[in-house]
């Protein structure tokens, strides 16, 4: 009875940590999206700047925004990793 309780009590934290890695991938893609999301908004406002100059300035703060939401979600991933294990 107790090997049976013991391995019960195994697959519901093997369970566990399985849905707590789904969540923290969906988290982190949930941020990347965001970030992606923005960014475009700032690629739109630049396609509509009537100079070179401030069409380059958003598409740049585009270019920064995505990749701080990626450097976000990778965070959101490893601290997902460091507590799996």
């Amino acid at each position: 009875m107790r090997i049976l309780a013991f391995g019960a009590a195994a697959a519901g934290l093997l369970a566990l940590s399985a849905c707590q890695e789904s969540a923290t991938e969906q988290a982190a893609d949930n941020v990347e999206a965001a970030a992606e999301n923005e960014a475009d908004l700032y690629e739109d406002m630049g396609e509509n700047m009537t100079n070179e100059a401030g069409e380059e300035a958003l598409e740049n703060q585009a270019e920064a925004i995505e990749e701080a939401g990626e450097n976000q979600a990778d965070a959101i991933e490893n601290s997902g990793d460091a507590n799996n294990m």
